[in-house]
């Protein structure tokens, strides 16, 4: 049984509400306000992780991720649909735990590798067919 088959619907519901809470919550405080989010396009998997599109009021786009994992965002045009967004944040923490590692400091290589594990395992997911049929 699967962590999502204990939750409720409400359950459900609510932490997809929470996700989304926590993607424009970080959006602002880099000052990117939202306008509306891309229902359609935007994809979760409860309870790991949240891919949102959305729409920004100085009229961009980008794609925030958030779950059970590092809350992130990026430009829209770097990925046309949220499995690939989601290749793309695997890709882009790699890269960043790289640098990390070259870092002689303890948390920083802690973060790293916190990073890594997070980025296979979204690798993962978006290697996965059988997470995005209904997409």
């Amino acid at each position: 049984m699967t962590e999502t088959q204990t939750m409720t619907e409400l359950e459900q519901q609510q932490w997809v509400r929470e996700q989304y809470q926590t993607a424009t919550k970080f959006l602002a405080d880099r000052g990117l306000i939202t306008k509306s989010v891309a229902d359609k396009e935007s994809r979760y998997l409860i309870p790991l992780m949240s891919v949102w599109k959305i729409n920004l009021t100085d009229n961009t786009t980008v794609w925030a991720i958030s779950g059970d994992l590092p809350t992130d965002y990026s430009p829209a045009s770097v990925a046309p649909d949220a499995r690939e967004a989601v290749r793309h944040f695997s890709l882009k923490w790699q890269l960043q735990a790289e640098n990390l590692l070259k870092d002689e400091k303890e948390e920083s290589k802690r973060l790293a590798n916190h990073l890594i594990s997070r980025a296979e395992g979204l690798y993962q997911l978006f290697d996965d067919n059988n997470v995005w049929q209904s997409s």
